[in-house]
């Protein structure tokens, strides 16, 4: 039987704590799980980081592979204790329905920025994750690179119940805020013509302003390309960038428009060689992105 999200977040802490820290959480955890006032929510909630530090979450391959199958997509890399402790007491006090969520609302609205990060982390693993559609979509618009982060990357949530227009929204703000893409969950599975559109604007904006374009925009270009989307590629794939010549090829040699596909022509030996033989691929990319 598979563990859940609780569950793990309170087996990760209790192997790593010790001590007042470990005494006071359990505390912490029996107190939520049972009758309690929504400021014993905000006080516990408030007082992590300063009983139990910031340190890194220290998990193993196992963890994540857990991680996985008690939350599909749910990735804990990078999580810090205080992280993990604030989910544990909110998923601990979720219990009490709707007096949770109008508590959750107001540590939402009163979150400082590593607040702010741990909430939106925990998105998917929330009772009834759909509920907070509104909040995460609010939380794209934020111009805090870290909170944005937080929703974006190794998060399976964007994809799981974002829109189209929401989740191209997603990716174009990525680039205004400087994220990288890779890290987006389930970005190629969520291709479309708009998104494709609104990247290849983008590009032109930027080069008319003479300005760098991001390697990574090619991948959301390449699948559905129209015939403006194709000019760009063609004079992405003879950028003076040579990370930005492989990204634009590879976008052309998985496209889905053989117009696109048949722009691979104009990459250099090496570039094909690796597309023939598979070594050229977004992880491989992003493995070597300055």
């Amino acid at each position: 039987m598979r563990a859940r999200p609780v569950d793990l977040l309170q087996r990760w802490l209790d192997r790593q704590l010790d001590g007042p820290p470990a005494a006071w959480l359990a505390a912490q955890v029996a107190h939520l799980a049972g009758e309690h006032s929504d400021r014993d929510l905000y006080v516990g909630v408030g007082l992590v980081p300063r009983k139990l530090g910031k340190a890194d979450l220290a998990l193993t391959a196992e963890d994540h592979a857990d991680a996985a199958a008690a939350c599909a997509g749910w990735d804990p890399t990078d999580y810090s204790v205080d992280q993990a402790a604030r989910l544990l007491l909110l998923l601990t006090a979720s219990h009490r329905g709707e007096a949770f969520d109008a508590a959750f609302y107001e540590l939402w609205r009163t979150a400082d920025v590593g607040e702010q990060v741990t909430f939106y982390r925990g998105l998917p693993l929330y009772p009834d994750p759909a509920r907070y559609l509104w909040r995460a979509t609010d939380g794209c618009r934020t111009n805090i690179k870290a909170v944005f982060e937080a929703i974006a990357h190794r998060n399976p949530y964007p994809a799981a119940h974002f829109d189209e227009v929401a989740f191209n929204q997603l990716c174009l703000k990525a680039l205004f805020v400087g994220a990288r893409l890779h890290p987006i969950q389930g970005l190629d599975g969520r291709h479309n013509g708009a998104l494709a559109r609104m990247m290849t604007d983008y590009a032109f904006e930027r080069w008319a302003a003479s300005r760098p374009v991001s390697w990574e925009l090619w991948r959301c270009v390449g699948p559905y390309p129209d015939d403006r989307c194709l000019q760009a590629l063609a004079r992405a794939v003879a950028d003076p960038d040579p990370q930005t010549r492989r990204a634009a090829a590879l976008a052309c040699h998985l496209s889905h428009v053989p117009a696109a596909t048949a722009l691979v022509a104009g990459a250099s030996d090496d570039t094909r060689e690796a597309l023939a033989s598979g070594a050229l691929t977004w992880a491989a990319l992003a493995a070597t992105a300055p």
